[in-house]
């Protein structure tokens, strides 16, 4: 332990998960992806049932069909940054932030439904092996060439709650890049490529037809 890292003892009730479901769906033609079905359930519920046992208290953000999302069950936040319409998922980072009332926030896409169901713990014990401020996991990615490399995938991120006004400030100067955001901070990059971890926990779906190929994968 450093003495400039002074954090709260990591664990579930510590963390607050918020599903990042505020985007355009521009690759989607304009549909809510939080909504579209995947194996008969929307994106965003079959995401808040894989998350929620892996942490204290889970929140949605989005920035349409708000009614939709409340009948989940979990509060749903718009953006509230003054950044402009559809700013990002850090737009989403920043709502969560500024709502969260434990120690900790996790923030996942809504259109990864595979994602591990050890993401929280794996984050959380580097995070304070590191006495890190940001957990990153990074998985496999296939190049065109076909080999693979382990890219980081900053939307899947554990942070302090204390990181709030560095946020505010790096997207009041402009800032749009969560990698660019976290780069200023102490950062664990943490692979999911282990033996035993599926190939494909992190494929996102962009268009329906990732998501229908997802569902085809398996449940």
């Amino acid at each position: 332990m450093t003495d400039t890292h002074i954090h709260p003892p990591l664990h579930t009730e510590a963390i607050t998960g918020v599903i990042l479901a505020g985007g355009r769906g521009a690759r989607m033609g304009g549909a809510d992806k939080g909504l579209q079905n995947f194996n008969g359930v929307p994106l965003a519920l079959h995401t808040l049932m894989r998350l929620s046992p892996q942490v204290g208290d889970i929140m949605i953000n989005a920035n349409r069909n708000l009614a939709a999302y409340e009948s989940f069950g979990v509060p749903v936040w718009p953006d509230s940054t003054g950044l402009g319409d559809y700013a990002g998922p850090l737009a989403g980072f920043l709502t969560g932030l500024e709502r969260c009332e434990t120690p900790y926030l996790l923030t996942v896409p809504c259109d990864t439904p595979l994602f591990p169901d050890d993401l929280v713990a794996r984050l959380a014990d580097a995070m304070a092996r590191e006495d890190a401020d940001f957990a990153v996991a990074a998985a496999p990615e296939q190049n065109d060439d076909g080999t693979v490399s382990v890219r980081p995938q900053p939307v899947f991120c554990l942070m302090a709650t204390t990181m709030l006004e560095s946020l505010v400030k790096f997207t009041h100067a402009g800032g749009r890049k969560i990698d660019a955001w976290t780069a200023q901070h102490k950062t664990v990059v943490v692979p999911f490529d282990e033996p035993g971890d599926a190939p494909d926990a992190f494929f996102n779906a962009n268009t329906l037809a990732e998501l229908h190929q997802l569902e085809a994968r398996r449940d």
